[in-house]
């Protein structure tokens, strides 16, 4: 976990209220952006390629003036290992390496008006690190594309270097768009001292490359041992969550939402076979094939679950997970409504394959512009987010916006304003009516709706 040091400041909190604004310490764009997006301010727009390395790109001169204090230490290398593409975390890791060199470890992050962090005061997890088989292969990976990229003379002997990727990959944000997709990394120091839990107080977002700390609860004072946002995606059992947290922050969690039986239990959850009863009966886990399976129940109606089902039930799952896998890039509608099909009425509408699986469909009958299954699968969606993501989470506000800009375009406009209606009073919270999605993208819509 990230070292934290317990600050109060006596003024009170309020639901929405920004704890915290930092610019990066260290940033860099997604390598497959670098043609969409400007390499300083990150814009979506036209976008020019700097004429000496015709690797980054810049919306206009005053961000290519801005930013060349980063880039002059990389553009040459860039032009001399053209035309590859340089993996993001070499080339971030080769900007962290140049910001040092130049005197950035005494570069301060405030987190309240008389505490900050450096560069250093970061974790760098250095013997958790060495342990770990995958991260030193990256590591190692890493440290030869470095050589080859800025020249063996401009890279630190290993530790020092294992202590700066260490710092970069436990304590690096993935920076997101307005939709909360991911085009670039980011190092804020200040930021930093934020710790996790599954059942987060706070959620970061992003203008551009500026972090906005916003908190989702009021509070009696702003106390930074109580304030806590999520490392990781929350659409996932508590144990792939744990599994997650481990593998890249080498610590569990130990969060309310982390040792909640009923949360278990709803994940993995089947229809009660009673049709009159519809109540969320736990699956039990099948050990082994030779495993006997045996009968279990709904606790509300003590209707039993039959063996056939259980089995048919099992059988689903299993298909349903290894489609899931194979989505993880890109989702696909048919194998979407395939799964959503096999698991038909059986299957509790909060149970955690299903939500994955609608969250597969809606994504990707976007991408093809079937509107109308968007809608209705957009609908059936909602429930699983405010379950596992919470009421008041970006995610939940974006999918009612994105709800509501489908009703609009299909004419349903009494629906269409229910939807854009709660996106506001989520958004209003995570983002702020300052933010560009909430001025830009809703209040348009809102007015349309009309």
């Amino acid at each position: 976990m990230k070292h934290k040091t317990k600050n109060n400041c006596n003024s009170s909190v309020r639901k929405g209220q920004i704890l915290l604004k930092e610019s990066p310490f260290v940033y860099g764009l997604k390598s497959s952006l670098r043609y969409e997006r400007c390499d300083f301010c990150f814009s979506s727009t036209q976008v020019l390629k700097c004429t000496a390395c015709k690797y980054v790109s810049y919306c206009n001169r005053v961000c290519q003036t801005n930013g060349w204090e980063v880039h002059r230490d990389e553009c040459q290398n860039l032009k001399k290992i053209s035309p590859r593409v340089v993996p993001d975390a070499a080339r971030i890791l080769a900007r962290l390496v140049f910001k040092l060199k130049r005197g950035g470890g005494t570069q301060r992050g405030f987190y309240t008006k008389t505490n900050f962090r450096v560069f250093k005061d970061l974790m760098s997890h250095y013997s958790d690190i060495k342990e770990d088989k995958k991260r030193m292969e990256h590591f190692t990976s890493l440290y030869n594309v470095l050589v080859d990229f800025i020249g063996e003379d401009n890279v630190p002997n290993s530790a020092e270097l294992l202590g700066i990727y260490g710092r970069l990959v436990v304590n690096g944000f993935n920076i997101l768009d307005p939709e909360m997709m991911t085009i670039g990394t980011g190092i804020y120091l200040g930021v930093s001292i934020i710790d996790h839990s599954c059942d987060p107080t706070a959620v970061a977002v992003f203008s551009g490359t500026t972090i906005l700390v916003r908190s989702l609860v009021d509070m009696p004072e702003l106390d930074w041992s109580k304030v806590f946002i999520s490392y990781i995606e929350l659409l996932n059992s508590p144990e792939e969550r744990q599994q997650e947290l481990l593998a890249t922050y080498y610590f569990l969690c130990q969060c309310a939402r982390c040792l909640d039986v009923e949360e278990v239990k709803l994940n993995n959850s089947m229809v009660c076979p009673n049709s009159s009863c519809g109540s969320s009966v736990p699956v039990p886990s099948k050990k082994s094939e030779d495993e006997e399976i045996s009968s279990f129940g709904c606790s509300k109606c003590k209707e039993n679950v039959k063996p056939e089902l259980y089995r048919r039930f099992l059988e689903v799952s299993e298909f349903v997970g290894l489609q899931l896998e194979n989505m993880k890039t890109f989702s696909y509608l048919d194998v979407a409504k395939t799964c959503l099909e096999k698991q038909g009425e059986m299957f509790h509408p909060l149970n955690l394959q299903r939500v994955k699986v609608l969250d597969a469909a809606f994504e990707s009958s976007i991408s093809v512009n079937q509107w109308s299954d968007a809608r209705e699968f957009g609908k059936l969606l909602l429930p699983g987010y405010r379950r596992y993501y919470g009421e008041l989470h970006p995610l939940t506000g974006i999918l009612q916006l994105k709800l509501g800009k489908i009703c609009v375009f299909l004419n349903h406009c009494d629906e269409a304003r229910q939807f854009l209606r709660a996106a506001e009073s989520v958004l209003s919270v995570t983002h702020g009516r300052e933010h560009s999605l909430y001025t830009e993208h809703l209040l348009p819509l809102l007015m349309q709706s009309q």
